[in-house]
Protein backbone atom coordinates (compact mmCIF):
# COMPACT_ATOMS: atom_id res chain seq x y z
CA UNK A 1 0.00 0.00 0.00
CA UNK A 2 1.33 3.45 -0.85
CA UNK A 3 1.97 5.97 1.89
CA UNK A 4 -1.15 8.12 2.45
CA UNK A 5 -0.97 11.83 1.82
CA UNK A 6 -1.12 13.66 5.14
CA UNK A 7 -3.15 16.45 3.57
CA UNK A 8 -5.80 13.93 2.53
CA UNK A 9 -5.99 12.14 5.85
CA UNK A 10 -6.43 15.00 8.29
CA UNK A 11 -9.33 14.26 10.60
CA UNK A 12 -12.62 15.09 8.94
CA UNK A 13 -15.72 14.76 11.10
CA UNK A 14 -17.70 14.49 7.87
CA UNK A 15 -15.36 11.95 6.25
CA UNK A 16 -18.16 9.43 5.77
CA UNK A 17 -20.70 11.99 4.57
CA UNK A 18 -21.16 12.83 0.89
CA UNK A 19 -22.60 16.29 0.12
CA UNK A 20 -25.57 16.62 -2.19
CA UNK A 21 -25.62 19.21 -5.03
CA UNK A 22 -27.26 21.66 -2.62
CA UNK A 23 -24.49 21.05 -0.10
CA UNK A 24 -21.80 21.56 -2.75
CA UNK A 25 -23.40 24.88 -3.75
CA UNK A 26 -23.46 26.08 -0.15
CA UNK A 27 -19.83 25.10 0.32
CA UNK A 28 -18.86 27.05 -2.79
CA UNK A 29 -20.64 30.06 -1.32
CA UNK A 30 -18.54 29.67 1.82
CA UNK A 31 -15.31 29.47 -0.15
CA UNK A 32 -16.26 32.57 -2.12
CA UNK A 33 -15.34 34.47 1.05
CA UNK A 34 -11.90 32.97 1.85
CA UNK A 35 -10.66 36.00 3.79
CA UNK A 36 -13.67 35.84 6.09
CA UNK A 37 -13.14 32.11 6.55
CA UNK A 38 -9.42 32.62 7.24
CA UNK A 39 -10.18 35.25 9.87
CA UNK A 40 -12.68 32.90 11.49
CA UNK A 41 -10.15 30.07 11.59
CA UNK A 42 -7.44 32.26 13.13
CA UNK A 43 -9.76 33.76 15.76
CA UNK A 44 -11.21 30.37 16.70
CA UNK A 45 -7.71 28.89 16.95
CA UNK A 46 -6.56 31.68 19.25
CA UNK A 47 -9.19 30.44 21.71
CA UNK A 48 -8.19 26.77 21.68
CA UNK A 49 -5.70 27.05 24.55
CA UNK A 50 -6.30 30.55 25.87
CA UNK A 51 -8.81 29.61 28.56
CA UNK A 52 -6.46 26.89 29.85
CA UNK A 53 -3.33 29.04 29.78
CA UNK A 54 -5.05 31.88 31.68
CA UNK A 55 -5.26 29.80 34.88
CA UNK A 56 -1.62 28.86 35.55
CA UNK A 57 -0.19 32.34 36.27
CA UNK A 58 -3.11 33.04 38.63
CA UNK A 59 -3.46 29.66 40.31
CA UNK A 60 -2.06 30.91 43.64
CA UNK A 61 -4.67 33.67 43.87
CA UNK A 62 -7.45 31.29 42.86
CA UNK A 63 -6.39 28.79 45.52
CA UNK A 64 -6.18 31.49 48.20
CA UNK A 65 -9.52 33.01 47.25
CA UNK A 66 -11.40 29.72 47.64
CA UNK A 67 -9.18 28.19 50.33
CA UNK A 68 -8.30 25.21 48.13
CA UNK A 69 -5.73 22.52 48.82
CA UNK A 70 -3.11 21.71 46.18
CA UNK A 71 -5.18 18.71 45.08
CA UNK A 72 -8.38 20.76 44.78
CA UNK A 73 -6.48 23.49 42.95
CA UNK A 74 -5.19 20.99 40.40
CA UNK A 75 -8.80 20.14 39.54
CA UNK A 76 -9.21 23.66 38.17
CA UNK A 77 -6.93 22.53 35.32
CA UNK A 78 -7.78 18.82 35.31
CA UNK A 79 -11.56 19.22 34.90
CA UNK A 80 -11.37 21.00 31.51
CA UNK A 81 -8.82 18.46 30.25
CA UNK A 82 -11.07 15.59 31.37
CA UNK A 83 -13.93 17.01 29.35
CA UNK A 84 -11.68 17.46 26.31
CA UNK A 85 -11.87 13.68 26.11
CA UNK A 86 -15.58 13.46 26.87
CA UNK A 87 -16.44 16.13 24.28
CA UNK A 88 -14.40 14.36 21.61
CA UNK A 89 -16.91 11.50 21.75
CA UNK A 90 -19.81 13.63 20.52
CA UNK A 91 -18.03 16.16 18.30
CA UNK A 92 -18.10 14.09 15.06
CA UNK A 93 -21.80 13.31 15.48
CA UNK A 94 -22.63 16.96 16.10
CA UNK A 95 -20.60 17.99 13.05
CA UNK A 96 -22.50 15.57 10.83
CA UNK A 97 -25.89 16.40 12.33
CA UNK A 98 -25.76 20.19 12.40
CA UNK A 99 -22.82 21.14 10.19
CA UNK A 100 -19.29 22.07 11.19
CA UNK A 101 -19.81 25.84 11.00
CA UNK A 102 -22.83 25.77 13.31
CA UNK A 103 -21.08 23.59 15.89
CA UNK A 104 -17.93 25.74 15.84
CA UNK A 105 -20.04 28.87 16.35
CA UNK A 106 -21.89 27.28 19.28
CA UNK A 107 -18.61 26.01 20.75
CA UNK A 108 -17.22 29.53 20.82
CA UNK A 109 -20.35 30.81 22.53
CA UNK A 110 -20.15 27.96 25.05
CA UNK A 111 -16.49 28.77 25.65
CA UNK A 112 -17.30 32.41 26.42
CA UNK A 113 -20.05 31.37 28.82
CA UNK A 114 -17.77 28.85 30.52
CA UNK A 115 -15.08 31.49 31.07
CA UNK A 116 -17.62 33.81 32.72
CA UNK A 117 -19.15 31.04 34.84
CA UNK A 118 -15.68 30.04 36.09
CA UNK A 119 -15.11 33.42 37.77
CA UNK A 120 -18.40 33.48 39.70
CA UNK A 121 -17.89 33.53 43.51
CA UNK A 122 -18.64 29.85 44.11
CA UNK A 123 -16.45 26.75 44.06
CA UNK A 124 -19.10 24.85 42.08
CA UNK A 125 -19.01 27.56 39.41
CA UNK A 126 -15.20 27.39 39.28
CA UNK A 127 -15.35 23.71 38.37
CA UNK A 128 -18.61 23.92 36.40
CA UNK A 129 -17.15 26.59 34.18
CA UNK A 130 -14.20 24.28 33.60
CA UNK A 131 -16.60 21.59 32.36
CA UNK A 132 -18.12 24.01 29.82
CA UNK A 133 -14.67 25.17 28.73
CA UNK A 134 -13.43 21.60 28.25
CA UNK A 135 -16.43 20.59 26.13
CA UNK A 136 -16.17 23.74 24.02
CA UNK A 137 -12.46 23.33 23.34
CA UNK A 138 -12.92 19.64 22.50
CA UNK A 139 -15.41 20.59 19.78
CA UNK A 140 -12.89 23.06 18.35
CA UNK A 141 -10.07 20.50 18.61
CA UNK A 142 -11.93 17.80 16.72
CA UNK A 143 -13.73 19.84 14.08
CA UNK A 144 -11.15 22.44 13.06
CA UNK A 145 -8.74 20.04 11.28
CA UNK A 146 -11.62 18.48 9.36
CA UNK A 147 -12.92 21.87 8.25
CA UNK A 148 -9.45 22.78 6.98
CA UNK A 149 -9.14 19.49 5.09
CA UNK A 150 -12.59 19.94 3.61
CA UNK A 151 -12.32 23.56 2.49
CA UNK A 152 -8.59 23.82 1.73
CA UNK A 153 -7.69 20.38 0.32
CA UNK A 154 -4.80 21.75 -1.76
CA UNK A 155 -3.40 23.87 1.08
CA UNK A 156 -4.18 21.69 4.06
CA UNK A 157 -0.61 21.56 5.36
CA UNK A 158 -0.10 25.33 5.22
CA UNK A 159 -3.53 26.01 6.69
CA UNK A 160 -2.86 23.51 9.47
CA UNK A 161 0.29 25.49 10.25
CA UNK A 162 -1.81 28.65 10.43
CA UNK A 163 -4.29 27.10 12.84
CA UNK A 164 -1.71 25.41 15.07
CA UNK A 165 0.43 28.56 15.11
CA UNK A 166 -2.59 30.65 16.06
CA UNK A 167 -3.49 28.17 18.81
CA UNK A 168 -0.04 28.42 20.36
CA UNK A 169 0.05 32.20 19.87
CA UNK A 170 -3.21 32.51 21.80
CA UNK A 171 -1.77 30.57 24.73
CA UNK A 172 1.40 32.66 24.63
CA UNK A 173 -0.43 35.98 24.67
CA UNK A 174 -2.72 34.90 27.51
CA UNK A 175 0.11 33.49 29.62
CA UNK A 176 2.16 36.68 29.24
CA UNK A 177 -0.68 39.10 30.01
CA UNK A 178 -2.72 37.36 32.73
CA UNK A 179 -0.76 38.85 35.65
CA UNK A 180 -0.49 42.37 34.10
CA UNK A 181 -4.24 42.28 33.46
CA UNK A 182 -4.86 41.24 37.04
CA UNK A 183 -2.90 44.27 38.24
CA UNK A 184 -4.61 46.56 35.71
CA UNK A 185 -8.01 45.44 37.02
CA UNK A 186 -7.13 46.24 40.64
CA UNK A 187 -5.59 42.89 41.61
CA UNK A 188 -8.70 41.04 40.44
CA UNK A 189 -7.88 37.59 39.07
CA UNK A 190 -11.58 37.20 38.25
CA UNK A 191 -11.51 40.19 35.88
CA UNK A 192 -8.26 38.99 34.31
CA UNK A 193 -9.73 35.57 33.50
CA UNK A 194 -13.14 36.94 32.46
CA UNK A 195 -11.46 39.31 29.99
CA UNK A 196 -10.76 36.40 27.64
CA UNK A 197 -14.47 35.76 27.14
CA UNK A 198 -14.26 38.78 24.82
CA UNK A 199 -11.85 36.86 22.58
CA UNK A 200 -14.38 34.02 22.31
CA UNK A 201 -17.19 36.49 21.58
CA UNK A 202 -15.21 38.16 18.79
CA UNK A 203 -14.41 34.77 17.26
CA UNK A 204 -18.07 33.74 17.42
CA UNK A 205 -19.06 36.99 15.71
CA UNK A 206 -16.56 36.24 12.93
CA UNK A 207 -18.15 32.81 12.43
CA UNK A 208 -21.71 34.09 12.26
CA UNK A 209 -21.60 34.93 8.51
CA UNK A 210 -20.28 31.43 7.79
CA UNK A 211 -23.16 29.95 9.79
CA UNK A 212 -25.68 31.98 7.82
CA UNK A 213 -24.13 31.04 4.47
CA UNK A 214 -23.93 27.35 5.38
CA UNK A 215 -27.58 27.00 6.41
CA UNK A 216 -28.44 25.47 3.05
CA UNK A 217 -25.84 22.74 3.50
CA UNK A 218 -27.05 21.16 6.73
CA UNK A 219 -29.36 18.25 6.00
CA UNK A 220 -28.21 17.96 2.38
CA UNK A 221 -25.73 15.15 2.85
CA UNK A 222 -26.00 11.41 2.50
CA UNK A 223 -24.18 8.69 4.37
CA UNK A 224 -21.45 6.88 2.44
CA UNK A 225 -21.79 3.16 3.02
CA UNK A 226 -18.36 1.54 3.62
CA UNK A 227 -17.45 -0.58 0.63
CA UNK A 228 -19.73 1.31 -1.75
CA UNK A 229 -18.30 3.24 -4.71
CA UNK A 230 -16.76 6.46 -3.46
CA UNK A 231 -16.51 5.30 0.14
CA UNK A 232 -13.27 5.89 1.98
CA UNK A 233 -12.96 2.55 3.74
CA UNK A 234 -13.49 -1.02 2.55
CA UNK A 235 -16.33 -3.10 3.86
CA UNK A 236 -15.53 -5.17 6.91
CA UNK A 237 -12.63 -2.97 7.99
CA UNK A 238 -11.38 -3.78 11.48
CA UNK A 239 -12.36 -1.57 14.40
CA UNK A 240 -9.50 0.66 15.54
CA UNK A 241 -10.37 -0.26 19.13
CA UNK A 242 -9.15 -3.81 18.42
CA UNK A 243 -5.84 -2.74 16.93
CA UNK A 244 -2.69 -2.89 19.02
CA UNK A 245 -1.07 -0.24 16.84
CA UNK A 246 -4.04 2.07 17.36
CA UNK A 247 -3.64 1.71 21.13
CA UNK A 248 0.08 2.48 20.85
CA UNK A 249 -0.66 5.68 18.93
CA UNK A 250 -3.40 6.54 21.44
CA UNK A 251 -1.16 5.99 24.46
CA UNK A 252 1.58 8.15 23.00
CA UNK A 253 -1.00 10.87 22.40
CA UNK A 254 -2.20 10.58 25.99
CA UNK A 255 1.22 10.48 27.64
CA UNK A 256 2.55 13.49 25.75
CA UNK A 257 -0.67 15.35 26.57
CA UNK A 258 -0.23 14.38 30.24
CA UNK A 259 3.26 15.85 30.55
CA UNK A 260 2.15 19.02 28.72
CA UNK A 261 -0.94 19.64 30.87
CA UNK A 262 1.11 19.17 34.04
CA UNK A 263 3.33 22.00 32.79
CA UNK A 264 0.31 24.10 31.80
CA UNK A 265 -1.09 23.66 35.30
CA UNK A 266 2.03 23.94 37.44
CA UNK A 267 5.04 25.44 35.64
CA UNK A 268 4.55 29.02 36.95
CA UNK A 269 3.92 27.63 40.46
CA UNK A 270 7.14 25.62 40.36
CA UNK A 271 9.02 28.84 39.60
CA UNK A 272 7.25 30.98 42.21
CA UNK A 273 7.67 28.31 44.90
CA UNK A 274 11.43 28.69 44.36
CA UNK A 275 11.35 32.46 44.80
CA UNK A 276 10.62 33.82 41.33
CA UNK A 277 8.14 36.68 40.99
CA UNK A 278 4.74 35.89 39.52
CA UNK A 279 5.25 38.33 36.63
CA UNK A 280 8.56 36.74 35.63
CA UNK A 281 7.11 33.25 35.97
CA UNK A 282 4.24 34.26 33.69
CA UNK A 283 6.60 35.62 31.05
CA UNK A 284 8.76 32.47 31.10
CA UNK A 285 5.61 30.35 30.86
CA UNK A 286 4.55 32.43 27.84
CA UNK A 287 8.00 31.89 26.31
CA UNK A 288 7.55 28.14 26.78
CA UNK A 289 4.29 28.31 24.81
CA UNK A 290 5.86 30.45 22.10
CA UNK A 291 8.86 28.19 21.55
CA UNK A 292 6.51 25.24 21.03
CA UNK A 293 5.83 26.65 17.56
CA UNK A 294 9.32 25.58 16.44
CA UNK A 295 8.78 21.95 17.39
CA UNK A 296 5.19 21.88 16.16
CA UNK A 297 6.29 23.07 12.70
CA UNK A 298 9.54 21.17 12.25
CA UNK A 299 8.84 17.71 13.65
CA UNK A 300 5.73 16.87 11.54
CA UNK A 301 7.59 17.94 8.38
CA UNK A 302 10.44 15.60 9.25
CA UNK A 303 8.06 12.80 10.23
CA UNK A 304 6.34 12.87 6.85
CA UNK A 305 9.66 12.22 5.12
CA UNK A 306 10.56 9.17 7.22
CA UNK A 307 9.29 5.61 6.98
CA UNK A 308 9.87 5.11 10.71
CA UNK A 309 9.57 8.00 13.14
CA UNK A 310 11.52 6.30 15.93
CA UNK A 311 14.40 8.84 15.92
CA UNK A 312 11.86 11.64 16.40
CA UNK A 313 10.17 9.77 19.25
CA UNK A 314 13.54 9.50 20.98
CA UNK A 315 14.30 13.17 20.31
CA UNK A 316 11.09 14.71 21.67
CA UNK A 317 10.88 12.48 24.74
CA UNK A 318 14.54 13.15 25.56
CA UNK A 319 14.04 16.91 25.27
CA UNK A 320 11.03 16.85 27.58
CA UNK A 321 12.85 14.61 30.07
CA UNK A 322 15.88 16.92 30.04
CA UNK A 323 13.65 19.92 30.66
CA UNK A 324 11.96 18.23 33.61
CA UNK A 325 15.36 17.31 35.08
CA UNK A 326 16.31 20.97 34.80
CA UNK A 327 13.18 21.99 36.69
CA UNK A 328 14.17 19.55 39.41
CA UNK A 329 17.83 20.57 39.90
CA UNK A 330 17.93 24.30 39.03
CA UNK A 331 14.40 25.64 38.43
CA UNK A 332 15.19 29.35 38.73
CA UNK A 333 18.82 29.57 37.59
CA UNK A 334 18.09 27.75 34.32
CA UNK A 335 14.43 28.70 33.92
CA UNK A 336 14.74 30.18 30.43
CA UNK A 337 16.80 27.24 29.17
CA UNK A 338 14.47 24.60 30.62
CA UNK A 339 11.47 26.48 29.24
CA UNK A 340 13.02 26.45 25.75
CA UNK A 341 14.01 22.78 25.86
CA UNK A 342 10.57 21.78 27.14
CA UNK A 343 8.85 23.97 24.56
CA UNK A 344 10.63 22.38 21.60
CA UNK A 345 9.93 18.92 23.01
CA UNK A 346 6.28 19.67 23.81
CA UNK A 347 5.56 21.23 20.43
CA UNK A 348 7.37 18.46 18.60
CA UNK A 349 5.57 15.77 20.58
CA UNK A 350 2.07 17.05 19.94
CA UNK A 351 2.87 17.56 16.25
CA UNK A 352 4.32 14.06 16.06
CA UNK A 353 1.34 12.53 17.86
CA UNK A 354 -1.08 14.09 15.39
CA UNK A 355 1.11 13.09 12.45
CA UNK A 356 1.29 9.48 13.62
CA UNK A 357 -2.51 9.33 13.45
CA UNK A 358 -2.24 10.17 9.75
CA UNK A 359 0.77 8.01 8.90
CA UNK A 360 -0.54 4.92 10.68
CA UNK A 361 -3.92 5.17 8.87
CA UNK A 362 -4.51 3.70 5.45
CA UNK A 363 -7.56 5.78 4.55
CA UNK A 364 -9.50 8.88 5.60
CA UNK A 365 -12.20 7.07 7.58
CA UNK A 366 -9.60 5.13 9.57
CA UNK A 367 -7.78 8.40 10.24
CA UNK A 368 -11.00 9.97 11.54
CA UNK A 369 -11.76 6.99 13.78
CA UNK A 370 -8.20 6.75 15.07
CA UNK A 371 -8.13 10.46 15.80
CA UNK A 372 -11.39 10.22 17.74
CA UNK A 373 -10.04 7.30 19.74
CA UNK A 374 -6.68 8.98 20.39
CA UNK A 375 -8.23 12.27 21.49
CA UNK A 376 -10.89 10.64 23.68
CA UNK A 377 -8.61 8.23 25.53
CA UNK A 378 -5.62 10.56 25.34
CA UNK A 379 -7.30 13.50 27.02
CA UNK A 380 -8.94 11.30 29.64
CA UNK A 381 -5.47 10.01 30.49
CA UNK A 382 -3.98 13.50 30.40
CA UNK A 383 -6.58 14.80 32.86
CA UNK A 384 -4.99 12.67 35.59
CA UNK A 385 -1.67 14.49 35.26
CA UNK A 386 -2.32 17.87 36.91
CA UNK A 387 -4.46 16.23 39.60
CA UNK A 388 -1.84 13.61 40.46
CA UNK A 389 1.00 16.14 40.45
CA UNK A 390 -0.94 18.47 42.77
CA UNK A 391 -1.85 15.65 45.13
CA UNK A 392 1.73 14.38 45.36
CA UNK A 393 3.02 17.92 45.91
CA UNK A 394 0.50 18.39 48.73
CA UNK A 395 1.65 15.19 50.44
CA UNK A 396 5.41 15.69 49.99
CA UNK A 397 5.63 19.48 50.13
CA UNK A 398 8.14 19.42 47.27
CA UNK A 399 8.14 19.28 43.47
CA UNK A 400 10.88 16.67 43.38
CA UNK A 401 8.62 13.61 43.50
CA UNK A 402 6.01 14.96 41.03
CA UNK A 403 8.78 15.77 38.55
CA UNK A 404 10.32 12.33 39.07
CA UNK A 405 6.93 10.83 38.20
CA UNK A 406 6.90 12.91 35.02
CA UNK A 407 10.26 11.40 34.10
CA UNK A 408 8.55 8.03 34.41
CA UNK A 409 5.85 9.27 32.03
CA UNK A 410 8.58 10.27 29.57
CA UNK A 411 10.06 6.76 29.78
CA UNK A 412 6.64 5.19 29.16
CA UNK A 413 6.01 7.53 26.22
CA UNK A 414 9.37 6.56 24.73
CA UNK A 415 8.57 2.85 25.04
CA UNK A 416 5.10 3.00 23.55
CA UNK A 417 6.12 5.62 20.99
CA UNK A 418 8.83 3.39 19.53
CA UNK A 419 6.12 0.83 18.77
CA UNK A 420 3.72 3.45 17.40
CA UNK A 421 6.44 4.85 15.10
CA UNK A 422 6.93 1.60 13.16
CA UNK A 423 6.04 1.68 9.45
CA UNK A 424 2.73 -0.14 9.88
CA UNK A 425 -0.94 0.56 9.19
CA UNK A 426 -3.94 0.22 11.49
Amino acid sequence: MSRPDADQLLLDAEADVRPSPQGVAARRALLAHPVLLMVGIVLASLNMRAALASVSPLVGEISESFGLSSTATSLVTSVPVLFLGVGALVAPWLGRRFGTEVVLFCALLLLGVGILVRVLPATAALYGGGVLIGVAISLLNVLMPGLIKRDFPDRAASMTSVYTGSMIAGATIVAATSVPLEKAFGDSWEASMAFWSLLAAVAALAWLPQVLISRGRTGHETRVVPGAPGSAAPAGSRSVWRSGLAWQVTLFMGLQSLWSYVLIAWMPTIFTDHGMSRSTAGVIFAFNNLIQVAGAFAVPLLAGRMRSQRPLIALVTSLVAAGYVGLMVAPVAGAWLWSAILGIGQGGAVGLALTLIVLRSGDAVTAARLSGMAQTIGYLLAAAGPLAAGAVYQVTGSWTVPIALMLGVCAAALAVGLFAARDRKV
